[in-house]
């Protein structure tokens, strides 16, 4: 998946304002602006078309588990340079407070049976033997699965 679409996503999901958007941004550590943020909801094929960079969805992301969750003592974590769909994941997990039930439960609702064992190895350190690459049909059957469980579809 593209950051662009997890963007597209999100806002739909959870039907958020150029506003709000622009606040979220702003809880994980970076300003945007209206016409900018316009540019990653372009389609691909527009001339204005901008990709979104993993620095800034994982500022948004950032952002999201401050407004979802709070925001936590201490200095805040920096958005990522490069992010994997395993990070996203982890990412959503924390913002939403799910535990793999929860998970289980959305992947289902997208008609995506995985064991709890297939599911905590996309958690795990990538150092880690078990570790598992998380691809995109997996985080793609999250979302459609989120947006059922939302009542969007």
């Amino acid at each position: 998946m593209t950051n662009n679409s997890i963007f597209r996503r999100l806002r739909y999901i959870y039907d958020f304002s150029d506003q709000q958007m622009i606040e979220v941004f702003a809880m994980g550590g970076k300003a945007v602006s209206k016409s900018q943020m316009n540019n990653w909801f372009r389609k691909e094929t527009d001339p204005q078309f901008v990709d979104l960079t993993d620095e800034q969805l994982a500022a948004f992301l950032n952002g999201f588990i401050v407004l979802k969750r709070g925001k936590r003592e201490g200095p805040q974590p920096l958005p990522e340079k490069q992010l994997s769909n395993n990070a996203i994941f982890r990412k959503m997990r924390i913002a939403l407070n799910l535990i793999d039930e929860d998970i289980l439960h959305i992947l289902e609702l997208a008609d995506m049976h995985m064991s709890k064992h297939e599911l905590s190895a996309f958690f795990r350190n990538p150092s880690q033997r078990q570790y598992v690459e998380c691809n995109n049909q997996v985080l793609r059957n999250f979302f459609q699965g989120l947006e059922k469980q939302k009542g969007k579809q």
